[in-house]
């Protein structure tokens, strides 16, 4: 049986911890082949905010595909992906992908996986918003995209930053239908911590 495929996009908007553990918890998983689009700002950002050079971050995926690059097969719908997440996806990748701009390769790949009705999930890094980010959310979502701002869940009582990181990958990892027990689940009221 041919292994899962999972695109993942690095941006240039803060939060590039949540592709860089995304990637981490995927090859855990097993069976998935990751394939990684790591814009500019998205490498400046790494390095920034967790020290990390391009080349550590690309070592975590299977393919790593040039975000200039629009003749890599992710830029098909003939390629079979599962899904993509946009992780961080920064406010010019979701206006971008909003507007079916296909100018780097994550507008592009986005636009795949809309047109062919795969899962593509968005971790809309911007706060607070202006019109323009709540409509271009509003146009993913009618499209089919999920956007999904990583908020933390402070009920799993997070210890570290990593743990905050993996309440919301855990959900992630549920919509791309991946099992992996990385963060508490909600138990109910006077359930055991």
């Amino acid at each position: 049986m041919p292994r899962r495929r999972v695109i993942v996009a690095i941006t240039g908007a803060s939060g590039a911890i949540y592709g860089v553990r995304l990637l981490q918890h995927l090859r855990a998983a097993g069976g998935i082949e990751t394939h990684l689009v790591l814009s500019a700002t998205g490498a400046i950002n790494a390095h920034e905010e967790l020290d990390l050079k391009r080349g550590a971050i690309e070592a975590l995926a299977d393919v790593v595909h040039a975000a200039g690059d629009l003749g890599a097969p992710i830029a098909s719908g003939s390629f079979i992906a599962s899904a993509m997440v946009v992780a961080p996806c920064s406010a010019r990748s979701l206006a971008a992908i909003a507007h079916g701009l296909g100018d780097n390769l994550v507008g592009r790949a986005a636009d795949v996986c809309l047109k062919e009705r795969r899962r593509l999930i968005l971790l809309f890094r911007e706060t607070p918003l202006n019109l323009a980010h709540i409509r271009n959310l509003e146009a993913v979502t009618l499209m089919g995209a999920i956007a999904m701002p990583p908020v933390p869940a402070f009920y799993q009582r997070p210890r570290t930053i990593e743990e905050l990181v993996d309440g919301t990958l855990a959900r992630v990892l549920d919509l791309l239908g991946i099992d992996i027990d990385i963060a508490r689940r909600w138990e109910g009221l006077g359930a055991p911590r």
